[in-house]
């Protein structure tokens, strides 16, 4: 190959490069990133080593729901990211007791029902909290094994980064993650 063929192959490649980071990056940093699940807080939905796509679109369209997994920079260390269950929504009133979880807005109270992603569950400690304007309340699924809002309080909209979107690896557990009906 001669110099010129060279330099033309050279820059075939470059120009390949360069258009898959003008994609790539846009993409990563303002759309979807990945999350690797460390622990076992999510246990039995989301086990240690899982890798994950978080939406980091959809928060900017619409407000959180109930149920949705999230990824958010830790309140007390921001530089860590944890992976939750939101269970309690702003202006509501969240209290657990004898295992259960009570949500209570505009004078109605009820049981949270969550057998749709916990076969079985309780919900220990003794919490009562009311949620202000963009706060959230936030457990992980394994209960026991969880730093959660029963640890440190109230979750703020801001340190959200997004919602789980898609169980990614190992590839026998690849799907797409559903909000539950409640």
């Amino acid at each position: 190959m001669n110099t010129k063929e060279t330099l033309s192959l050279f820059w075939e490649v470059l120009k390949i490069i360069i258009i898959a980071l003008i994609i790539v990056i846009p993409i990563r940093y303002f759309l979807f990133q990945p999350f690797l699940v460390k622990g076992k807080s999510m246990e039995p939905n989301f086990q240690n080593g899982n890798y994950l796509i978080v939406d980091e679109i959809s928060y900017k369209l619409r407000e959180p729901q109930r149920g949705e997994v999230i990824v958010f920079k830790y309140p007390k260390d921001p530089s860590q990211r944890y992976i939750k269950r939101i269970i309690g929504l702003p202006f509501e009133e969240i209290e657990i007791k004898n295992g259960d979880i009570f949500i209570s807005k505009d004078g109605k109270s009820h049981i949270l029902n969550e057998s749709e992603y916990l076969p079985s569950v309780y919900t220990s400690g003794k919490t009562k909290i009311f949620l202000k304007e963009n706060q959230y309340f936030v457990l992980g699924d394994n209960r026991f094994a969880s730093s959660d809002s029963r640890r440190w309080g109230k979750l703020e909209q801001n340190f959200i980064i997004g919602k789980v979107f898609l169980k990614a690896l190992p590839f026998n557990s690849f799907k797409k993650i559903q909000i539950p009906a409640y």
